[in-house]
């Protein structure tokens, strides 16, 4: 399986025949050799198309640098935390924009699926968790250069990481993994949903989940019983994990989470991957023809 260009500028992909079955593989090794291989021509297809049609990349890089510039100067000094609120706020930021790369991962699924796409990736030779994978695999590239992107900005409006670079190499690690958890949940919603139109209810339950979190205010201002829901949130655990490995102020409390942030940092995340992968896999296989 190869990809090309045509001459309006469209990304297709070519095909060789169907393998006979001698050419199948038949050993461990040799199948995930041949998934990895087409995993990786889904990845540049979904690259090459973003190459083509930079548009809503870079929207979707503006809007996370504005919400970041938004919070910082419109409503930073109302904010009520710790130390800092640009060290405060940015880890914040580039964990929210993690989690709300969902919509972006949902509608791209849920747009093949609609235009035919996937039942065209589905007719081919190719191994079935290929798509899959290869659309977790662009949209985890796209989120690199998104983070990359608002690192920049957080530099240039002040913000500074204080820990070794080891502790600041793991913080974006954590990060690129909520990502990670985020992709298998929207690529299985896409599959499940099947339509574009279906991203506004995506989006009623993203935002809320996103801001009721310790990313912008320390959950010590809220209600208790809202204040205890928001330091559970997965999100928060994210965050105040980032903001030690960081080295930047975060919020103070006596509750196991907020005094421990780096395990359930990691647990939920993965917990989120072995839940959605498999499904995602195994929905993929299921899709009537």
């Amino acid at each position: 399986m190869t990809g090309m260009t045509d001459m309006t500028g469209t990304t297709s992909l070519a095909f060789s025949s169907a393998p006979s079955p001698a050419e199948l593989p038949t050993t461990a090794a040799s199948r995930l050799r041949w998934a990895l291989a087409d995993a990786w021509t889904v990845t540049r297809r979904d690259l090459a198309h973003w190459a083509n049609q930079p548009g809503m990349l870079v929207a979707n890089l503006l809007f996370s640098v504005m919400v970041l510039l938004m919070f910082g100067f419109l409503f930073g000094g109302a904010m009520a935390v710790p130390g800092d609120y640009w060290e405060f706020l940015v880890p914040g930021v580039f964990a929210l924009t993690m989690v709300f790369g969902v919509e972006s991962t949902f509608t791209a699924i849920s747009t093949d699926l609609a235009r035919g796409v996937t039942d065209r990736f589905r007719s081919l030779p190719m191994a079935a968790s290929a798509v899959v994978v290869g659309r977790a695999t662009a949209d985890l590239l796209n989120s690199a250069v998104t983070l990359a992107v608002l690192v920049a900005a957080g530099l240039a409006a002040g913000w500074q990481p204080h820990g070794t670079l080891g502790t600041t190499l793991a913080a974006f690690g954590l990060l690129l993994l909520l990502r990670l958890a985020m992709l298998w949940l929207g690529i299985y919603l896409g599959l499940v949903a099947r339509g574009p139109e279906s991203v506004m209810a995506l989006q009623i339950l993203v935002w809320p989940v996103g801001f009721l979190s310790n990313a912008f205010v320390s959950p010590a201002t809220m209600p208790g019983w809202l204040g205890a829901i928001a330091e559970w949130n997965p999100l928060s655990a994210t965050v105040a994990a980032v903001r030690d490995l960081f080295g930047n102020p975060g919020w103070t409390s006596d509750s196991w989470v907020a005094t421990h942030p780096m395990l359930p940092a990691v647990v939920w995340p993965v917990l989120l991957i072995a839940v959605f992968f498999p499904l995602s896999v195994r929905h993929f296989r299921q899709l009537s023809r």
